[in-house]
């Protein structure tokens, strides 16, 4: 088959199109934003303060963490919900191990689950009803001794 020059030239540019687009969404995704707040989980062992982004809009929250090669021991992301509802999470696109809390109306851990498997498209449920998850770096919990029951501080929940 033969290519003419001007059916060249218009591949030739789509392909650097989508090479551009891509290279652009990848690394606006892979930065990370500046945390907008802070939060304070109360444990046994004392309170923890995280640094925390807010996954505000339905394409943040889709997006949550995907595509970051890094969080910060102090940092997060947290997600806030109007009302009590089960919630699903995912791990893909995900580089990083995290540590999902869900967290419930009235600011106590429901659920926690540990190093999540990153890339994984299996579906992590809240197991009940919850306003919000925090996610942090895997094994954070654990190293913090957070646990179901701890409270987070935090307006959404009325508890800072």
């Amino acid at each position: 088959m033969r290519v003419t020059r001007r059916t060249w030239i218009r591949r030739a540019a789509a392909a650097a199109l989508f090479a551009f687009c891509t290279q652009a969404v990848t690394s606006h995704a892979a930065t990370a934003a500046e945390p907008d707040s802070t939060l304070v989980i109360e444990t046994r062992d004392g309170p923890h303060t995280f640094r925390i982004e807010t996954a505000r809009t339905p394409g943040e929250q889709a997006r949550g963490l995907m595509f970051r090669r890094e969080l910060a021991e102090d940092a997060g992301m947290i997600f806030l919900y109007a009302r009590p509802q089960p919630i699903h999470m995912w791990m893909k696109n995900t580089y990083i191990p995290l540590d999902m809390l869900f967290i419930a109306a009235d600011g106590k851990i429901a659920r926690i689950e540990r190093m999540t498997e990153p890339f994984s498209e299996e579906t992590i449920s809240s197991g009940a009803p919850v306003t919000a998850i925090l996610e942090i770096p895997g094994g954070r919990a654990r190293a913090l001794k957070i646990r179901r029951g701890d409270l987070v501080r935090h307006p959404h929940f009325g508890t800072e």
